[in-house]
């Protein structure tokens, strides 16, 4: 039998398009700040109780996420998540890492090698 991993739910706020996530019937900013659903039944009843904002106008498309617990706190299983977490890609001072409330960042291994490709690149000279 496969152990499911807890979850969170998330949207997107229509006013802004900033990234939220579901607490206790709430909408909040940061990642930390949300609920974490141990089982099916909690996250699928947050879900159906989240299309009432849909239906508000508050936010759009809601879903769930998978999230592992790890020494430093939650995080999100899938690199989307981490993304959306985090907030824009272009610039680190902007969104949710400029305010404090993004996860750790993650260096994976395609990180590596392009940052390594990238320090090559620099030493080149024409």
């Amino acid at each position: 039998m496969a152990t499911l991993l807890p979850q969170m739910l998330t949207a997107n706020r229509l006013v802004d398009g900033d990234v939220v996530y579901w607490r206790a019937g709430e909408w909040v900013d940061a990642l930390g700040d949300a609920d974490v659903f141990a089982t099916d039944g909690e996250a699928k009843t947050a879900l159906t109780e989240a299309q009432n904002s849909v239906a508000a106008n508050l936010v759009v498309n809601p879903y769930l996420f998978d999230v592992r617990r790890e020494p430093e706190g939650l995080r999100p299983v899938k690199e989307r998540e981490l993304i959306r977490a985090a907030g824009p890609t272009v610039r680190a001072d902007l969104g949710k890492q400029a305010d404090g409330i993004a996860p750790a960042p993650v260096v994976h291994a395609a990180d590596a090698v392009l940052s390594s490709e990238v320090r090559k690149a620099d030493n080149v000279s024409i």
